[in-house]
């Protein structure tokens, strides 16, 4: 395995395009300077990372594949393409066949597709954001590119499974998304590993949505539970063209989600929606930014989450509107359910308007299952157990009847009700 040093910069640089190259230079600057985070930082408030980057190395050579089934490929429709990411190596690439479509690793896209890549690759996720965002800068080894080409309308969704297996090390996996103007595309990300493989995965994912195209991104995060994730994700959302991007956060001890997505275009639209859980000592942690910049511009967060035993979820949501961003339409809703007594749940809404013809509104609650309702259900036969269990399927299905592929949302709302059931079974929820 490789430390996190010179040596492994400049095997990350070799062989690559020169403006590549110059990239990871500049962003190993920014990751020798950058401390680790602390919570005393207002974007990490809540958060005590207990893990330094320093004590986890890159492979050399991606380790074994999972084994067992892949239940979020199971349950999808048929695909457009499919990529396979192995520690931060790409390991398998089933093409598009779709005409003029792009779906390769991005050591691949660097040779053939140079200047495409050029302009999309790192433009979104600042190199000094964090020292997690300056290390895939410096460090990341391979990745996935998709590019649609102006005018093309592709039905199917694109996979991409990404998987970590090696203990002890960290990867950095980077998906770059160019959709052109009047495209149409759909991508389903599975983020996965092992439940004892102690390790760090720091995925990016930088969106580009030209005028008057549509994507839908959703992300599956099913980490094992000694996985430390740190993923970045910007959206750049051109003229009458619209983003959804939908996330089930179910594993990791640690997984945060710093969201960043910029309406430019007039007319731009983008819908965020969440539905996560989080059991045991898990950290959930969701830093959302929405910013409205062209005019006539709407948004829509939407997020529901689940904490048991001693689980933490947190939820900072800031929807700034600038002064160009007249006529703009925003809200963001973080609904929480605390199932046991050592759950907790931070959940912090934020307007920032300089505009003065918007509408906007925020909602943010945390409790526990709604008595009334349990009372409603057993009076009609049902005991406590089912009652409850009832509740949290229902709470859960308002957010993933919106997810972009409506295959997923069965397999992801049974992952959440075992977990509940479990812990019913054990008594360590209220």
């Amino acid at each position: 395995m490789i430390p996190l040093d010179q040596t492994a910069l400049e095997r990350a640089a070799a062989g690559v395009p020169e403006w590549l190259a110059a990239r990871r230079t500049a962003g190993y600057e920014h990751f020798d300077k950058l401390a680790m985070p602390t919570s005393q930082e207002e974007v990490w408030k809540y958060v005590d990372l207990d893990f330094d980057l320093a004590d986890f190395a890159l492979c050399d050579a991606p380790g074994p594949s999972l084994t067992g089934a892949d239940e979020v490929a199971d349950a999808m429709p048929p695909t457009s393409g499919v990529v396979k990411v192995l520690d931060g190596f790409v390991s398998l690439v089933e093409p598009a066949e779709s005409e003029g479509v792009v779906f390769d690793s991005v050591l691949a896209a660097a040779a053939g597709h140079s200047e495409l890549l050029e302009a999309r690759f790192g433009a979104g996720i600042p190199a000094d954001l964090d020292k997690f965002a300056a290390a895939a800068a410096a460090f990341s080894t391979d990745g996935v590119v998709l590019a649609i080409p102006a005018g093309k309308a592709v039905t199917d969704p694109f996979y991409v499974d990404v998987q970590a297996t090696t203990p002890g090390t960290v990867s950095f996996p980077r998906v770059v998304i160019e959709v052109g103007s009047s495209a149409q595309a759909s991508l389903v990300i599975n983020y996965r590993s092992p439940h004892d493989a102690r390790l760090v995965v720091v995925p990016d994912l930088e969106i580009t949505v030209g005028e008057n195209a549509n994507v839908d991104i959703t992300i599956v995060q099913n980490w094992g539970y000694e996985t430390r994730a740190l993923s970045h994700v910007n959206a750049v959302v051109g003229r009458d063209a619209r983003v959804r991007i939908a996330e089930a956060g179910l594993g990791g001890k640690l997984s945060r989600l710093h969201l960043f997505v910029d309406l430019e275009g007039r007319g731009s639209s983008a819908e965020v929606l969440g539905a996560y859980f989080g059991e045991r000592d898990q950290i959930l942690d969701y830093r959302y930014f929405m910013r409205h910049i062209g005019t006539d511009t709407n948004s829509d967060m939407f997020l529901k989450g689940g904490v048991e035993d001693e689980a933490l979820s947190v939820f900072t949501g800031m929807i700034r509107i600038e002064e160009s961003a007249q006529k703009t339409n925003a809200f963001q809703t973080n609904r929480n359910l605390l199932l046991s007594d050592g759950a907790a749940a931070q959940s912090v809404p934020n307007l920032e308007i300089l505009a003065n013809d918007v509408r906007c509104g925020h909602g943010s609650t945390v409790g526990p299952l709604d008595a009334e309702q349990r009372y409603y259900l057993m009076s009609r036969g049902l005991d406590r157990a089912r009652s409850d269990r009832l509740q949290v399927r229902g709470f859960f299905d308002q957010a993933l009847s919106r997810f972009p592929i409506s295959e997923l949302a069965d397999p992801i709302s049974g992952w959440i009700n075992q977990k509940y059931v479990a812990a019913q079974a054990e008594g360590r929820v209220t």
